[in-house]
């Protein structure tokens, strides 16, 4: 992980720290007086989605530019699957076979890229229950409105664009959508059979208990 990256990871959970204490009073005052009692669950999840929103923006937008910041050469690469070539010319400049791909920062972004929009996908089955196809369209449109903003140097707020509009960006973060539905869906599968089986197993018991007495 990058010193930039760090920098960002750090920023993000400031502004969840700051975020999260302005909002949850309120919504302890809501549940109160629509539950009479407080929902744990419904915290846990608003804080984690609160938490996700705060890293991600944060890991995508920080560091801003310095005075001293270098202007990028590139703004814009749209040749799919560049990365591939990246992590070539890594190794070659390092001197490193290609069993050291897995180490290059190329690669560790590309995963990184990946991991970032994994608990989108979470998200999106398990809270909005969309279907795979709809998820990935948001993972998409997230990562397009994000990429669009890095281009025009966050709308013009910036001193100039100091991220590239990377294609690559947007295969991997909508890859990492879909894995994360994925996994969701299995983890609901799982649960879905676990439950299945516990219902199907009382009534033998019971049938059983009942044989037990009638002796």
């Amino acid at each position: 992980m990058t010193h930039a990256q760090v920098t960002a990871i750090s920023y993000g959970l400031l502004a969840f720290i700051t975020l999260w204490g302005t909002i949850l009073i309120p919504q302890l005052i809501t549940q109160y007086a629509r539950h009479g009692r407080v929902h744990v669950r419904g915290l846990a999840i608003s804080g984690a989605v609160t938490l996700y929103g705060c890293l991600a923006l944060a890991v995508v937008l920080l560091p801003l530019p310095g005075p001293n910041t270098p202007r990028l050469t590139q703004t814009v690469q749209l040749r799919p699957f560049q990365w591939v070539a990246d992590i070539h010319t890594e190794l070659l400049k390092h001197g490193l076979s290609s069993a050291h791909a897995l180490t290059t920062l190329t690669f560790q972004q590309v995963a990184m890229n990946v991991l970032l929009f994994v608990p989108l996908g979470l998200i999106a089955r398990l809270l909005w229950k969309r279907g795979l196809i709809g998820t990935l369209l948001i993972g998409f449109t997230i990562s397009l409105a994000i990429e669009i903003t890095q281009l025009t140097a966050n709308f013009g707020t910036a001193p100039f664009a100091y991220r590239i509009f990377d294609v690559d960006d947007l295969m991997t973060n909508t890859t990492g959508a879909v894995l994360g539905w994925i996994v969701a869906a299995l983890l609901l599968a799982l649960t879905a059979k676990k439950t299945a089986s516990t219902v199907d197993v009382q009534p033998v018991r019971s049938e059983r208990i009942h044989l037990t007495e009638a002796r």
